[in-house]
């Protein structure tokens, strides 16, 4: 599962105090206005120590409890199963089978999470890279799961034939601002943190779903639901035939005028 701030100590406790630990977890939640939790702030401190690893488990090695960073190809995908929570609410579930060249594993989406398959970003055959997903033990054996810091990243298509390209900066987006997803943490492949999260706009009837990265994720914790946006400098990508809109460290938003 995902590790707390008092997990994260006991892997620097031999470099700081926990009077010098908590009070700099307090600074760092102070300067980013509250964007990210205590945990996650004790991760990101963890790390820049140098005593967080990330590298690429085989499936075969996965054990319960535990966070990993993983690469495989989805093998197959079940139907999606309707439940109800407690509070009367019903939820989704969807089970995937992925495999690398040492196991299979069940991956497990959840809600949002089963857009992906939706969209037709995940299909058979598609390999993905899990980051900071956590395991659970299932039925059948260790379950993969993506919980609030797991990122899932499908991989990018390495030839533009299917014309699967990231084009220029070209777009300008107004809208007003519906929806924000929570902002998710993952490791970039020169390992530093990134940060990600995906907006909702609505101009008229039209609801256009934007990707921001990295400093434009913090930037968009000013505004409020309600709020009409204008962002600049969209970048837009074609993934397995699906339009994806972005906003990268190129890209600005304010409130629109």
């Amino acid at each position: 599962m995902h590790k707390t701030k008092n997990e994260l100590y006991s892997l620097i406790s031999d470099l700081k105090t926990k009077k010098e630990f908590e009070k700099e977890i307090k600074q760092r939640f102070i300067a980013d206005d509250g964007l990210f939790n205590e945990d996650a702030l004790a991760l990101f401190l963890v790390d820049e120590l140098g005593r967080n690893t990330q590298t690429i488990t085989p499936l075969s090695q996965l054990e319960a409890n535990k966070e990993y960073v993983v690469v495989g190809t989805i093998t197959s995908i079940a139907e999606v199963k309707v439940f109800r929570r407690k509070d009367g609410t019903a939820g989704k579930v969807l089970n995937l089978e992925i495999s690398d060249t040492s196991s299979t594993c069940r991956l497990v989406l959840w809600n949002d999470e089963i857009e992906l398959v939706k969209n037709k970003d995940l299909q058979s055959g598609t390999k993905i890279r899990i980051i900071n997903g956590y395991t659970k033990q299932g039925y059948s054996g260790v379950e993969l799961h993506l919980g609030k810091w797991g990122l899932l990243d499908v991989e990018p298509t390495e030839t533009c034939g299917n014309g699967d390209v990231l084009q220029q900066p070209t777009n300008v987006i107004t809208g007003v601002l519906i929806k924000k997803e929570p902002t998710r943490a993952f490791f970039k492949e020169n390992g530093e943190f990134g940060f990600v999260t995906t907006i909702t706009l609505k101009d008229n009837d039209k609801e256009t779903q934007v990707t921001l990265w990295d400093t434009s994720v913090k930037e968009i914790q000013r505004y409020t639901i309600g709020e009409r946006l204008t962002l600049k400098n969209v970048t837009m990508k074609r993934n397995n035939g699906r339009t994806e809109l972005h906003l990268n460290g190129n890209g600005t938003l304010h409130k629109h005028t």
